[in-house]
């Protein structure tokens, strides 16, 4: 039997407007990999803040290590040996990897005998030999803003690490990395807890859970429900114990009618800022009620002929029609009137402001017309607010106090919920979804699938980017397959296997 290390005892957690977490007690083994699953907004990130010290339990004590935790800070759970990954990395962009690391902590030497200076370099060999043990494999002497998201989640776990902690929290690891890079990182999980630490993996993926944890406990809506042995149980069981109902993702997709074209892309071009081409003379037509989906790895080009078509990036040659008319060089505002919906892949960067209320944010692309705005050009706040009480109750959102509440307050997951409800009530005839369902809990993945299908039903032309293949397997009606900028090919789904999009996917063609 193993030691207990962390011990969670009769644990409420309130907010205005919501209890995030009800009296929660549980036990966690040292050694162990344990999962905390649960729906969006059910209470996960907030019980795991306590531990790290960024919030005080309203009721409740925590105990780690056998101590009664009587303060709670970051640098208080960091003493206790706790370390936290959070869904979103807290990097500062413009230092190195080994200043992020040492930040607040730095090494200090004297200059001429008395002047104290930082000693960067010995961090950075501390870091390369943490890097190399661990297989992380970081130049820590690359800065922030050049590195890529896989990298900068290394930097979050050689953080913790540095500061040698022995309990590691894993908020929403996964949430925006590709296949590949989820493998690699379940790996290093392993790792760790062969090099005897314990992790704590807050998740809501139930297959990454099978693959590596050996316990869960299970949230919903703030109460925890049950502590399972992973091996023991199905991800059937998990799912139903985190929605609270029996869930479905077996997509009951009826046969599509299709219509008129309503987007072309004809001959695109799409360069970068160091003006790399990185889509390369791709075409393709979306007609009413087909779904268009692309699939590839991430960093293909499928995010660049996405921002093409909206506006965001500035196409180098080939043309783009919406109804037949060229939005080829229309302004972003111009070709969200004439007709396209947009959910980002990065819902933070370019899909809200995340210190403006929910209501501000779901109003976003109509807040200049009635009967949010006056003719001449007053706001309506009471509008906004009306607005966003019918959305927030439609699409399930959660937050503590409504439409008044800061976006940044928000799980991923609820912000992701934001931007799908502001865009479907669009009503457009042409809707993007970038990884619709990114950092979404089971029941709110069935949920956009439904919705997708729904918006289908209406006549409306969608185009679907997904790294999730099954994803794509499920939804599309038509698939093309991407590789280093260039469509490989075009097929309806019907005619297309999973392993022919892999092989796709990796460079393959018909001929080779």
């Amino acid at each position: 039997m193993k030691d207990t290390i962390i011990s969670i005892k009769n644990v409420t957690k309130r907010f205005p407007g919501i209890t995030a977490n009800d009296d929660i007690s549980l036990d966690i083994q040292q050694g162990e990999i344990f999962a905390l699953l649960g729906e969006n907004g059910a209470g996960k990130s907030v019980l795991m803040s306590m531990l790290f010290g960024l919030y005080e339990p309203d009721e409740g004590d925590i105990w780690i290590k056998g101590q009664r935790v009587k303060e709670y800070s970051p640098r208080q759970a960091a003493r206790m040996g706790v370390g936290m990954v959070h869904q979103h990395f807290k990097l500062v962009e413009n230092y190195t990897i080994a200043q992020n690391i040492v930040l607040g902590m730095e090494p200090i030497t004297k200059g001429l005998g008395f002047l104290p200076l930082v000693n960067i370099s010995e961090s950075e060999k501390t870091i390369e030999d943490f890097s190399k043990r661990y297989q992380l494999n970081v130049n820590p002497r690359d800065r922030i803003e050049h590195v890529n998201v896989a990298t900068r989640q290394k930097v979050e776990i050689l953080k913790m690490l540095y500061k040698e902690a022995d309990i590691l929290i894993f908020d929403e690891p996964t949430a925006i990395l590709t296949p590949q890079e989820i493998q690699y990182l379940l790996g290093i999980i392993r790792e760790l807890r062969e090099n005897g630490k314990t992790i704590i993996l807050v998740s809501h993926k139930l297959e990454e859970i099978k693959e590596v944890a050996d316990r869960c406990g299970i949230l919903n809506r703030g109460r925890l429900v049950d502590v399972k042995e992973v091996a023991t149980t199905s991800t059937r069981e998990m799912a139903n114990l985190m929605v609270g109902r029996e869930v479905m993702l077996d997509v009951n997709k009826p046969t599509p009618t299709f219509g008129k074209v309503i987007l072309e892309v004809e001959n695109l071009h799409v360069k970068n800022q160091d003006q790399i081409t990185m889509v390369k003379d791709v075409s393709f037509t979306i007609r009413s009620g087909e779904i268009f989906a692309i699939a590839g790895v991430s960093g293909n080009g499928q995010t660049e002929i996405a921002e093409a078509i909206t506006g965001l990036k500035k196409t180098a040659s080939g043309t783009v029609r919406l109804n037949q008319v060229d939005i080829t060089d229309l302004p972003v505002r111009q070709r969200n009137l004439e007709g396209i919906a947009y959910i980002p892949e990065d819902r933070q960067t370019y899909g809200l402001i995340l210190d403006d209320p929910v209501a501000d944010n779901l109003v976003l692309k109509q807040y200049f017309q009635e009967p949010f705005s006056s003719p001449g050009g007053r706001l309506n706040p009471e509008a906004f607010h009306h607005y966003a009480e019918r959305l927030i109750t439609t699409y399930d959102i959660r937050s503590n106090k409504g439409a008044n509440s800061i976006t940044r307050s928000l799980s991923g997951g609820n912000q992701q919920k934001m931007i799908i409800a502001r865009e479907i009530e669009q009503d457009t005839p042409l809707i993007i979804f970038v990884q619709p369902t990114r950092g979404l809990d089971v029941g709110a993945i069935e949920n956009t699938w439904q919705q997708i299908l729904q918006e289908q039903q209406k006549g409306k032309a969608i185009l679907l980017i997904s790294l999730e293949l099954d994803e794509i397997m499920a939804l599309a009606d038509t698939i093309g397959v991407i590789y280093n900028g260039e469509l490989l090919t075009v097929e309806a789904a019907s005619q297309l296997t999973a392993m022919e999009i892999g092989a796709y996917m990796m460079g393959v063609k018909e001929d080779e």
